[in-house]
């Protein structure tokens, strides 16, 4: 996912973080300086539902607008399903390890 924020901003004339963060304050999202910079500057890992509300209320633009999916970089992220063996024959991958590696306890 892209973050589109700074670019819906600007289409509304909002050129700095401060107006945004001020026009969020007159909707009711009383947004902290740092994550005002964090939410401008960079992709959020994780944006409650609420603040994407107000957040698309006040840019007046949805969702899809703020996050852009990116499909060629889940697709390049995607491990391989089949493997070449030395002799020419496909040899398919074991499937992934899930959780947390252990080793096993001492006797």
């Amino acid at each position: 996912m892209r973050w589109n924020l700074r670019m819906k901003a600007a289409e509304r004339g909002i050129w700095k973080s401060t107006e945004l963060r001020r026009r969020l304050a007159g909707a009711g999202m009383a947004v902290s300086a740092g994550k005002m910079s964090a939410l401008w500057t960079s992709t959020p890992t994780t944006v409650r539902l609420d603040d994407l509300d107000v957040i698309c209320s006040v840019l007046e633009c949805t969702p899809a607008d703020l996050l852009i999916c990116e499909p060629e970089k889940v697709a390049a992220r995607k491990p391989q399903q089949e493997a070449a063996a030395g002799d020419g024959a496909v040899v398919p991958m074991p499937p992934p390890r899930l959780g947390r590696r252990r080793t096993t306890p001492p006797a």
